[in-house]
């Protein structure tokens, strides 16, 4: 019973549907060639289309492809040019055919398809059935986009089939989970992004703006460039972002936003197609005067130079992928004829195109009929021209990469091999996975002297060469090479210029200016504004006493204790020291005063040592006036200590001096007082006063009025004596070198001991201002010591309130002015008498009613 189960069992599968069965058949590629292993390449070769809207009822028409697209065939035909050269080489796959299949797909849903079709293509039927083998390539060669490659790289990656792009620089294809089979031959725009960002770094462009594709290119590319800028300091004013083939609304809002933006240098991440249209659009509205600067995708595209806007990126900078030369594609491509590729409807669509003639007499065309003559040799055209091979150059790589990948796998010696227990690849039923082990760990020097390697993301080492676009006319194009960026060398030598001259917008030489805000100079501080970006500032002037020594500083640092802010507010200078100084006005004019006063007082005492034996002298007791007059010129003389840089001996003798010269001078004062009112208290009758106050209690009271200052001075010196000081608290400026008091106890003790003798000379002298006598001396003193007083009294707020080297001043101006007061007004009137009324230098006239006295 079961076997007549499995007998009907047979019988209905054979009677039934086939057990393989297609479900449909792959589109033809554009150019091929049958080989032992096979490349699949995968290239648009015709840019713009006409698609029909899909019903999903039936199978969709294919897309109508419009315009050649020259840089794209000239990669499929480096490619081939290289594979050629591969299977001509002896030392690499001997023995081995390294075929291609090239597809000429335009519009997502081609290139996905040639992916698949690439990935999962027939050969011959297997026998009477429809089950077919698989014609799967051994790697994938595209797409020069990277919304495109991320598209089939993802779907080919499952398969672990790899694809190797040339242009695709979307840094989102470096994620080995999401794109495990991924290669490329181009740097990562992380690269380029960050490129990008030191090149308007270093040009001083901090306010930029930046417009992108809408799709994962100019995303991640333009998020990866404001990140980077913002670590550079650079900040993005605005981003768009807009796509050629979306809603018009889209790009009037990019227009729009650039033309009332502030920021003059725009960052294009976009492919050629959206630049053209936004040039051409901001050439119409005559937005010019732009800075642009461009990734790899369109800074050296030819097809800038059919842009209606073409003149307004003129000067733009962009980094793009080192320049080569390979030796024979020029020859190869001006082989290039349709006999060449008989099944190719491109190849007969270019020929016409570049000559002008149709294939076809049949046509219905105003063209002429190709005389078969034609030939590339004499063209000259972007097709024809190898003196710019940069993306070029990466197809050829790419295809050396599989060819070294194959090489390595059909040379594996068994029992060495890199998969399990040793063993090697089977040649004649490759996997997919071990092509891209084989892949992944290549490492070769082309002939050229380029090393071609892949890290474990499958990238290619970064190495740019910064483009000027220093000439964009109708059909032509010169670039210049001005520096270059190599990510393999130290940071600080990655950016490298090399001294070219640069082509600026419009022509100019001038580097153009984009700032938010202008610089702040040294001696300023930037303020953000409030609700701005970082780069947007206000400079405000260091506060007093900081300074900022570099260009935009975000803070301003105290200068050091000695030291100030010069007028710029950028350099700490040591402070100026202030003191009265001899080389000074004022201390000119009062070391004058001083010297004045004492050679006055030298004069005056010869003058009365000269008259000593005459009664007006010996009437005024000699022995003290030649006392008063030595401590007048004492006083006199010791104001010089307080002009001058104080030094310690300065600061102790100025203070100490000046108060016992001065004691003694108002003692012998004193001492005159109290003899006047002792005399004319001895004509009394039965007065004895006159003998206890002789010659020698007059000079003991002055040694005592003396000794008792000497004491104070010496407790204060020992105590607390003053001290050089630099004062830093009346001016924040500049320091005032000044004596410190040390004790102001002290100080005050010794001004006050000096006002108590003042005052009771005063009075003693007032007392005696009205006794008989033609020559009443009391009346002098009393006058003297009513000066004296209000000098003092008046010096007390005038030496507080004073600043810096005035306090000095003031002081030496109160012992000038009670020195000459005490001069003038004791001395010059008996002086006036001695030297011009001799007449009136007798006993007689001096003691007029009075009795002659004996001192």
């Amino acid at each position: 019973m079961p076997q007549l189960k499995l007998v009907l069992l047979v019988l209905l599968i054979r009677s039934g549907t086939p057990v393989c069965q297609l479900q449909g058949r792959t589109q033809p590629s554009e150019l091929s060639k049958a080989g032992d292993f096979v490349l699949g390449g995968i290239f648009t070769l015709r840019t713009g289309y006409r698609g029909s809207v899909p019903s999903f009822q039936t199978s969709p028409d294919p897309p109508t492809c419009l315009h050649i697209n020259v840089r794209e065939f000239k990669f499929a035909q480096t490619m081939i040019f290289a594979i050629e050269e591969v299977n001509q080489n002896p030392a690499i796959l001997p023995n081995h055919i390294l075929g291609y299949k090239i597809h000429n797909s335009c519009g997502m849903t081609k290139i996905i398809k040639s992916a698949i079709d690439l990935a999962s293509g027939q050969r011959e039927v297997i026998k009477e059935r429809n089950c077919t083998k698989a014609d799967t390539a051994q790697a994938v060669l595209g797409h020069s986009g990277s919304a495109p490659t991320v598209g089939f790289a993802r779907i080919l990656g499952r398969f672990r089939i790899p694809v190797l792009s040339h242009f695709a620089t979307c840094a989102c294809l470096s994620n080995r989970e999401e794109f495990p089979s991924f290669f490329r031959t181009i740097p990562s725009d992380l690269h380029q992004s960050r490129a990008l960002a030191k090149l308007v770094k270093h040009f001083g462009w901090t306010w930029v703006g930046a417009i992108s594709n809408k799709n994962d290119y100019g995303i991640n590319g333009i998020a990866t460039f404001i990140q980077a800028a913002q670590e550079e300091d650079v900040c993005v004013e605005y981003h768009v972002a807009f796509e050629q083939t979306g809603p018009l609304h889209e790009l009037s809002k990019v227009v729009e936003t650039v033309k009332y933006s502030t920021s003059k240098v725009i960052v294009a991440f976009m492919s050629h197609r959206e630049v053209n249209v936004l040039a051409t659009e901001l050439y119409k509205q005559n937005i010019t005067g732009l800075q642009w600067v461009g990734s790899d995708a369109w800074i050296t595209d030819h097809s800038l130079t059919d842009s209606e806007g073409h003149s307004i990126l003129v000067g733009s900078l962009g980094f793009t992928v080192s320049k080569a030369q390979i030796p024979g594609l020029e020859e190869h491509l001006r082989q290039l004829h349709p006999s060449q590729f008989p099944d190719s409807q491109f190849v007969r669509d270019f020929w016409e195109d570049v000559f002008d003639c149709t294939l076809n007499d049949t046509a219905n065309t105003q063209r002429k009929l190709c005389s078969g003559n034609e030939s590339l040799q004499n063209v000259e055209s972007y097709f024809t021209d190898v003196s710019e091979l940069r993306f070029t150059n990466n197809v050829y790589k790419s295809v050396y990469a599989v060819a070294h990948a194959l090489h390595s796998l059909v040379t594996c010696e068994e029992q060495r091999g890199p998969f399990l227990n040793g063993s090697c690849a089977d040649t004649k039923n490759i996997q997919p996975w071990q092509v891209l082990h084989y892949l992944q760990n290549i490492n070769f020097t082309t002939s050229q002297g380029e090393r071609v390697m892949f890290d474990q993301n499958g990238d290619s080492p970064a190495r740019y060469e910064l483009i000027n676009l220093q000439q964009v006319t109708s059909g032509t194009m010169h670039v210049s090479t001005v520096g270059i960026f190599d990510v393999t060398l130290p940071p600080e030598r990655q950016f490298i210029m090399n001294g070219m001259k640069i082509v600026w917008g419009r022509g100019s030489h001038t580097v153009p200016v984009s700032v938010c805000s202008e610089s702040c100079p040294p001696g300023k501080r930037k303020v953000l504004q409030k609700g701005k970006p970082v780069c947007c500032y206000d400079c405000i002037p260091c506060a007093e006493g900081e300074i900022s020594n570099i260009t935009d500083s975000i803070e301003c640092f105290k200068c050091l204790f000695d030291y100030w802010p010069n007028t710029r507010g950028d350099t700490c200078i040591l402070k100026e020291i202030e003191f009265l100084s001899y080389a000074e006005i004022m201390g000119i004019i009062l070391t004058f005063f001083c010297l004045m006063g004492a050679i006055l007082t030298a004069m005056i005492a010869l003058v009365f040592f000269h008259f000593r034996e005459t009664p007006i002298v010996r009437a005024n007791n000699s022995e003290l006036s030649f006392l008063l007059l030595f401590s007048l010129t004492l006083c006199f003389l010791c104001s010089l200590t307080f002009i001058g840089r104080p030094s310690e001996w300065s600061c102790m003798l100025r203070h100490t001096a000046f108060g016992i010269t001065f004691v003694l001078c108002i003692s012998c004062v004193l001492g005159k007082t109290i003899i006047v009112l002792m005399a004319f208290k001895a004509t009394l009758p039965g007065s004895n006063v006159i003998k206890w106050f002789g010659p020698a209690q007059q000079r003991l009271s002055v040694l005592a009025f003396t000794l008792a200052q000497v004491l104070i001075c010496i407790l204060w010196l020992t105590i607390n004596p003053p001290f050089p000081y630099k004062n830093m608290n009346h001016y924040k400026d500049r320091i005032i070198l000044e004596c410190a008091l040390g004790s102001p106890v002290g100080f005050w003790a010794v001004l006050g001991y000096i006002g108590l003798l003042a005052v009771l000379c005063f009075v003693l002298a007032f007392l005696a201002r009205n006794l008989p006598d033609n020559f009443n001396e009391a009346k002098f003193i009393t006058f003297t010591m009513l000066i004296f007083c209000a000098v003092w009294i008046t010096f007390i707020p005038a030496y507080v309130s004073s600043p810096g080297k005035f306090t000095v001043a003031v002081e030496i101006f109160a012992i000038l002015a009670s020195s000459y007061g005490l001069l003038l007004f004791i001395f010059i009137p008996k002086c006036y008498v001695i030297l011009l009324r001799p007449e009136q230098n007798t006993k007689k006239h001096v003691m007029g009613k009075t009795k002659d006295i004996h001192y």
